[in-house]
Order: C-alpha cells, then structure tokens, then sequence
C-alpha cells in the first residue's frame, strides 16, 4: 500500500538524518519514513507544494509534510503553503541537531581511547546548552565529507548514524517535536508503505 503522509526533505543527507531518527525511535517509524521521502534536490518549497496538490488529488485524504533548513532566513517554525505543512528549523540547519559530542563518539567506529576525538569536538564545537551560538553555526559545513571534523578525524562522518546514535534525552526540542508530528502523519492502520522516492529534475 502506499504511505499515507508524503515527506519532502532538500536533499539525501537530510533524509538521512531523519531516518537516523526515526530508526532509532522505533523500526515501524523508519520503514515508514524511508516510504514516504521525497527528495526535492534543493530548497523547494513550492515544487513540493506543486507535487503534494497532484498527489492529493488522486489521493483524498493524504498528508504532506515539508521540513527545510533555515539558511535563507526563512522564520522557523511551521505554516502552510497550499495546503501543505511546511516545517522550518530553529537552528540554520539540520545538521546543527547533530552536534552532540557524546554521540558523534558513539557513532564512531573506533574508540576514542586517548582522548583525542573529545579535544578535536570541544575545539569546534560550541558548549552543548549555548543555543545562540549553535542557532546560527553553520553546521553543515562543519560536518561536510571534507569540513573540518572529517579532516581531524580521518574520516568523514555519516550524519544518519550520529542521527541513530543519539539519546532521546540528548535530542533538541525542534527534532522531538518533528518527529511526534511523523508518528502522528505516517503510523496507523493505513501506514503500509513500499519504496522511497525522489522527484525527477524538470
């Protein structure tokens, strides 16, 4: 059957992330998820818009969840855009959600038995409860395949297993909240679902 929510994301490492989430909030949650990613390829409110009114049509009933970094000084928060719900971070961007220290240790394949992953986090990382400074730190490329992390480490970080490493008690606000509304949209009775998909250039 086909999943009764749509989710459109920018791109792969933010259906990732989410998928870390959900995964690690519960495995019916991440199957759900995985069905109902739809890739945009960028920050495309409108073309998810656009896609989710055709879906409905064919589909009373369904629901559409769009989730956007806040990097262009979009307000935060959640709308509407054509009848699609649009949710936009508080922090600049998904990624910020990641930087948990203790987490991105965990994810880690080798331990950090000398201490030297620790000293290379708290040299880039603000203090996990200065929110001013991680609303606005732009973490994407500090966790970029070649950003600064990766080079210290050796080795470029897989942002869903940090997403799935984490705690509930180390998850923000903004991400708890997210992802009761997915629960919430994707899980009932209805919530069968198939395959993942992404929308073709134009």
């Amino acid at each position: 059957m086909r999943p009764r929510g749509l989710l459109y994301v920018e791109g792969p490492r933010d259906r990732d992330v989410l998928e870390g989430w959900a995964w690690a909030e519960s495995a019916p949650l991440g199957r759900a998820l995985n069905a109902a990613v739809v890739i945009l390829g960028g920050r495309q409110p409108e073309r998810a818009a656009a896609h989710f009114a055709e879906e409905k049509a064919l589909r009373p009933g369904l629901q559409g969840l769009c989730v956007l970094d806040r990097d262009d000084g979009a307000p935060a928060g959640a709308a509407r855009l054509d009848g699609l719900e649009v949710f936009t971070w508080s922090r600049r961007h998904i990624e910020s959600y990641l930087l948990v220290p203790a987490a991105i240790q965990r994810a880690l394949r080798t331990p950090d038995t000398e201490g030297r992953v620790a000293r290379l986090l708290r040299q880039h990382l603000p203090a996990w409860d200065d929110e001013r400074a991680l609303r606005d730190l732009d973490a994407k490329r500090l966790l970029a395949t070649r950003g600064p992390l990766a080079r210290g480490l050796g080795q470029p970080l897989a942002l869903g297993r940090i997403a799935r490493f984490m705690r509930r008690e180390e998850l923000h606000a903004d991400v708890s909240a997210l992802l009761a509304r997915l629960r919430q949209m994707l899980l009932d009775s209805a919530g069968a679902v198939t395959a993942a998909t992404a929308l073709r250039s134009s």
